[in-house]
C-alpha cells in the first residue's frame, strides 16, 4: 500500500477527485466516501494499464512535495479536501500458471473479450474485488 495525494473538489452530491502525481486520472461521486472509493479504483485501473503497456509509473510524492510544487499550487487552493489516499497499486505483471475448469475459462475469455479486456486483466480485477469484499 502507498499513500497518494488526492484533491477532492465540489459540493455535496457532486464531488470530483484527481491525483497530482497521475495527470488525467479523475473520478467522482455523490459522497466523499463514494468519491474516494471510485478514485482508488480509477487510479489502480490506470496504473495497471500503464504496466500492461510498458509505460513507466510516475513516482508517488509526499504531501509536502506535491503541495509545494508550483504546478499544483492553484489546485491546492481550490480543493475542498486534500487527502492522502491509501491505494493498493498493482505491481509489475508476472506470468503464472494456474489450473482451471476449461468451461469456466471459456466463459472468462468471452466476458473479457466483450469488455475489451485481456484474460489476465479480467482475472486480476475479479480477484481485487473479491479481496476488497473480505477486507
Amino acid at each position: 500500500m502507498v499513500d497518494v495525494v488526492a484533491l477532492i473538489h465540489g459540493k455535496a452530491g457532486a464531488y470530483g477527485i484527481s491525483f497530482p502525481d497521475f495527470p488525467g486520472v479523475a473520478s467522482g461521486g455523490d459522497t466523499i466516501a463514494d468519491t474516494l472509493a471510485r478514485g482508488r479504483e480509477a487510479l489502480a485501473f490506470h496504473v495497471e494499464g500503464l504496466f500492461e503497456e510498458g509505460i513507466a509509473v510516475p513516482a508517488v510524492r509526499s504531501f509536502e512535495a506535491v503541495s509545494t510544487d508550483p504546478e499544483h499550487a492553484e489546485a491546492f487552493g481550490d480543493a475542498a479536501i486534500v487527502a492522502a489516499l491509501e491505494v493498493d497499486l498493482p505491481g509489475r505483471s508476472k506470468p503464472y500458471t494456474i489450473s482451471m475448469d476449461e468451461r469456466l475459462m471459456g466463459r472468462i475469455d468471452a466476458r473479457a473479450k466483450a469488455a475489451g479486456e485481456s484474460r489476465s486483466g479480467f482475472l486480476a480485477a475479479a480477484a481485487r474485488r473479491r479481496l476488497a469484499e473480505e477486507a
